[in-house]
């Protein structure tokens, strides 16, 4: 049971600072979702929407902040 918890307590830390990261975003103005070759077709009945370079973008940053934190770790 106490790795559960454990794993509950990570997986919520790790959520909150997606979140701030999203919120932080959001109020400096950065266009994440409405870069070019964001794709977006509307039709009559719907919309579909797919952040192609905004996930592209996001994965890039992520792989290098954890390369940082899990090398700065070893040491």
């Amino acid at each position: 049971m106490e790795s559960i918890g454990r794993t509950l307590m990570l997986g919520g830390i790790i959520l909150f600072l997606v979140g701030g990261g999203i919120y932080l975003s959001v109020k400096l103005g950065l266009p994440l979702g409405r870069l070019p070759g964001d794709i977006r077709i509307e039709g009559e009945n719907g919309v579909f929407y797919f952040p192609l370079v905004s996930s592209i973008l996001v994965s890039v940053v992520l792989t290098v902040v954890i390369n940082i934190i899990l090398r700065s770790l070893e040491k």
